[in-house]
């Protein structure tokens, strides 16, 4: 009887070691931010590799075709690391990119010559100006550290294609959106701008307001949406 009882105050002690444990676990599970974003920024990767690959086969202009190439090697080293930290932290990732990105992707293959390189550079424009703003979100309210260190790793990236597509943008005459007076901060503490999305490009469908949008190959929507959720909208600082 007394090994009886002995087996039971182990087996309850070994219990009671085990619910510490439990729980550390499941407060380790990745906030709806930090979930949320390496959803979004992965489909982004992947919009941007299809409509990279586009630019190299459809561009007319010779500086649409270099920086689509450019899109596809740095976004797909990127998603590398995506897939790694969703890996490590237990989080699914979209098989493709949102219906939204889906239809950019349609309408770019509808056009040839030089239409395709201004519907190209006006989408890029608007998908980078999300890619960024939702890039900053997590950076200011992400938990998981290795989400916001990918998002800190990421924003100098999209900036330096954002600001690419900004002087192609120029050489092509299309509009580009123009720089928000506030941001929320980058890596270091300092404040990056976001560019707000105010592009409008041909055969953009219409929001709601009657105001027209262009979607976006980098947009930032996370599962929900035909089988994704919108990304949480960054916040300025």
């Amino acid at each position: 009887m007394l090994g009886i009882k002995r087996l039971g105050v182990v087996a309850a002690l070994t219990l009671v070691g085990l619910a510490p444990a439990a729980a550390a676990q499941a407060q380790a599970q990745p906030s709806t931010q930090d979930r949320q974003y390496l959803q979004a920024i992965h489909q982004v990767n992947l919009a941007e590799i299809v409509t990279g690959e586009l630019a190299q086969q459809k561009g007319q202009n010779q500086g649409v075709k270099d920086l689509g190439a450019k899109f596809v090697t740095d976004h797909t080293q990127l998603d590398q690391t995506v897939q790694d930290t969703a890996k490590q932290l237990g989080v699914d990732l979209p098989t493709e990119p949102t219906a939204d990105q889906q239809a950019v992707v349609d309408q770019l293959n509808n056009v040839n010559g030089a239409e395709f390189d201004r519907q190209w550079v006006t989408a890029e424009l608007a998908g980078h100006v999300q890619a960024i703003q939702a890039t900053q979100t997590e950076i200011s309210q992400g938990s998981e550290q290795a989400v916001v260190q990918l998002a800190q790793d990421a924003l100098p990236v999209l900036q330096a294609h954002y600001d690419e597509l900004v002087t192609l943008a120029e050489e092509l005459g299309v509009p580009v959106p123009q720089a928000s007076a506030s941001g929320t901060p980058g890596p270091g503490g300092s404040g990056t701008p976001a560019p707000t999305p105010s592009v409008t490009g041909p055969g953009s469908p219409t929001a709601p307001g009657g105001t027209a949008t262009t979607p976006a190959p980098g947009g930032t929507t996370g599962p929900g949406q035909g089988g994704v959720t919108e990304s949480p909208a960054p916040t300025g600082s």
